[in-house]
């Protein structure tokens, strides 16, 4: 009876700590609705209005991510001070990206526009939250307007895809999405690549795929339950930038080409998973990850 006891409370476990990121993300908005009705606030939600309300956020997921997962942001120097599409690897539960964000407005007060799928706008009660942190559903002329207006905008190619079927071997399921690399080429931007270490061995997916891969193809919903949650260290990368090159196409953008044995063009799947292959065990390990808390060496 005990061992039954332990064993439900580690499963129930497991499934909690996701749900309570959920209930931090719906806290986070009804402090924006408090936050507007207080002050009677009609500003455009992306507008330095909204700034007081981003920092108190900002700190809060900033301090969760000290405290749970001993969170560290590497290459901030890697980003352009204009515009340029942040391209990056989509964990099962993307809380490594929330905390980027909310680390990247503390350091430079800098609003990341975030391109979303279309379910996470099917969510109800999260439109203030989704507006004042910039996420969008991303269309082509979304993307090259905010990037016109010297913005930063932030892609996962393989989404909720990536998120639901790729595991501990850190696979890119991107399909055949190249778009980003077009507007990439069409804005004259530069694409930048980024990776958390470990993010799998934080939160992972349940391993039965091919009737929950037939569900999700049919309906496009995670109908996966995420399960995880353990405090396991969390260290993002950004990697060094892929400038704009006008004789590149958006195939060569999209994955990579060799010219020469030392001339290498780092194009965006490439240098993604060159960012893994760096700093990531493979396939990943939920114990070795946990004790990374404990190497305070690590560069």
């Amino acid at each position: 009876v005990v061992i039954i006891s332990l064993t439900m409370s580690a499963i129930l476990a497991f499934f909690i700590v996701p749900l309570t990121m959920l209930f931090f993300i719906y806290v986070s908005n009804i402090l924006l609705l408090i936050y507007q009705k207080n002050g009677e606030i009609k500003a455009d939600p992306l507008s330095d209005v909204w700034d007081s309300a981003r920092k108190t956020i900002a700190s809060f997921w900033d301090i969760y991510a000290r405290i749970w997962h001993g969170y560290e942001l590497h290459g901030v120097e890697n980003l352009p001070e204009g515009p340029g599409i942040l391209v990056y690897y989509h964990g099962a539960i993307p809380v490594d990206y929330l905390y980027f964000l909310s680390r990247l407005f503390l350091w430079k007060k800098r609003l990341c526009l975030s391109v979303a799928d279309h379910f996470v706008f099917r969510l109800p009660g999260l439109k203030l939250l989704l507006e004042v942190t910039g996420v969008m559903p991303g269309t082509r002329e979304e993307c090259l307007i905010a990037l016109k207006n010297g913005r930063l905008v932030s892609v996962s190619p393989g989404g909720l895809r990536e998120a639901l079927f790729s595991d501990e071997s850190y696979q890119l399921i991107w399909g055949n999405r190249k778009g980003f690399a077009q507007v990439a080429l069409d804005a004259k931007v530069p694409i930048i690549p980024m990776y958390t270490q470990n993010v799998r061995e934080g939160y992972r997916m349940l391993k039965e795929r091919r009737f929950f891969r037939q569900l999700y193809e049919s309906t496009r919903l995670p109908f996966i339950p995420p399960y995880g949650g353990l405090p396991v260290k969390f260290r993002t990368y950004i990697g060094e930038p892929i400038p704009y090159d006008p004789n590149i196409t958006t195939e060569e953008l999209v994955e990579k080409v060799c010219k020469g044995n030392f001339l290498f063009s780092f194009q965006t799947k490439t240098a993604i998973q060159a960012l893994i292959s760096k700093h990531q065990t493979i396939p990943g390990s939920i114990w070795k990850a946990l004790l990374e808390r404990f190497d305070k060496h690590h560069k």
